[in-house]
């Protein structure tokens, strides 16, 4: 066998385990109804992925949820009550150079 038909296959595997484990996070994300998309979703693993921490990215979502603008699902009572934290959390572990 040719070496690009099996680096081909090689690619197509690793691109189907990737859509497979994106899928099965974005089914964990609608039961624990965290309001993220499939490429928000994506994005954020891709992140992870490269090395960011997964907590300092879930205070920013967090954040960055309560900082915007009230929708049908969210009451006036519910973003009163979203305190931003206090503490910045680094997006990379420390030994990795941040800007």
């Amino acid at each position: 066998m040719p070496p690009h038909e099996t680096e081909t296959g090689t690619e197509s595997a690793a691109a189907r385990q990737a859509k497979e484990s994106l899928e099965l996070a974005f089914q964990m994300s609608q039961i624990l109804d965290t309001g993220l998309d499939r490429h928000t979703l994506s994005l954020l693993m891709a992140l992870c992925d490269r090395g960011a921490n997964p907590e300092a990215l879930a205070a920013l979502v967090r954040e960055l949820s309560s900082a915007a603008p009230p929708t049908a699902a969210t009451t006036p009572a519910s973003t009163a009550t979203a305190v931003p934290s206090t503490k910045a959390a680094s997006l990379f572990p420390s030994g990795l150079r941040q800007p």
